[in-house]
């Protein structure tokens, strides 16, 4: 099992239309994500901050809602993407 995280918040709108994407993913390819809501969870915040050096540098410099992390291979995607992306993207 992978091991995921999609850092995302409850009013952002790229994560809205994001998450149906998400959903489906993890029915079809059987993965799962760990979904930390980040804008009203200062813990979740916290960690995702612990990921600055890892997360920014590919972010535009920025931790940015939605952010997929892998922690196995510290590799990120960020931002609003199309579904194939991301498939693409578990997939490494």
């Amino acid at each position: 099992m992978k091991n995921l995280i999609m850092f995302w918040a409850r009013e952002c709108p790229h994560c809205k239309r994001m998450m149906p994407l998400v959903n489906r993913l993890e029915k079809e390819e059987d993965i799962s994500f760990e979904k930390l809501e980040i804008w009203h969870n200062e813990e979740n915040a916290d960690l995702m901050r612990s990921y600055r050096d890892i997360i920014a540098p590919k972010c535009g410099g920025q931790l940015r809602t939605p952010t997929f992390l892998n922690k196995e291979t510290e590799d990120v995607l960020c931002g609003e993407v199309e579904y194939e992306t991301l498939k693409e993207w578990t997939s490494k």
